[in-house]
């Protein structure tokens, strides 16, 4: 009988239930009676790791998900290595977030998602002997409980509220001091009143009230 293997795939050929060689992509003729061939995919994968309750350092809880690329890269290994790799690769990824998570506050964590996943070679150690090489683990969705979403938001506001405050306080500070340098300049300097005077008389439409009682 012949068996056909794409070139995504590689096939395991066990002869009386020992493996015997791996099939390259092609066409190979086996005995059907005393092999049996188990496919193996070896093209890169993505999975997705969904609904992760985690616990910050300050003992908040989140809910996030996370998304792993990986490949196999050995499949006699991957087959044979545990009962069933993805399940221990899944495990993998679940305790190496969940002490990533617990190793930060939650104010740093929602700042900088990437202290989630910074770092995913212990997601690749834990499966090494696997044959699975991991590529990338990175955070996708963070998830608040209701409660700290809402004091997550006031907690925006307020610095939005107290950033505006700040700035009209600064406005109104620069105002009085151009107020300020401008008596002081009008005292030492009398004549620039007048000349201001006749500024502002020059312009259209302008109106000049000469009080009589004004003997300067």
């Amino acid at each position: 009988m012949y068996t056909t293997v794409m070139a995504w795939q590689r096939t395991l050929l066990y002869r009386d239930g020992t493996l015997e060689r791996v099939l390259e992509p092609g066409r190979h003729r086996y005995d059907a009676k005393r092999c049996t061939l188990v496919e193996v995919d070896v093209r890169p994968r993505l999975m997705h790791v969904t609904g992760q309750e985690l616990l910050t350092s300050d003992g908040l809880s989140l809910r996030a998900s996370f998304a792993l690329n990986w490949q196999v890269i050995d499949p006699v290994a991957f087959t044979t290595g545990a009962q069933n790799s993805e399940t221990v690769l899944y495990a993998a990824v679940q305790d190496t977030v969940r002490d990533a998570v617990a190793a930060h506050t939650l104010d740093e964590v929602i700042a900088d998602r990437t202290l989630l996943t910074a770092d995913h070679t212990r997601v690749a150690g834990a499966v090494a002997e696997l044959g699975i090489e991991v590529k990338s683990l990175r955070a996708r969705d963070l998830m608040l409980p209701g409660e700290l979403r809402k004091a997550a938001l006031e907690t925006v506001l307020a610095k939005e509220r107290g950033r505006a405050e700040l700035e009209r306080a600064r406005a109104e500070a620069a105002a009085l001091r151009s107020l300020a340098n401008t008596a002081r300049l009008l005292e030492e300097h009398p004549a620039l009143l007048r000349l201001r005077t006749l500024q502002v008389a020059a312009s259209p439409g302008t109106q000049v009230v000469l009080d009589p009682r004004d003997n300067s």
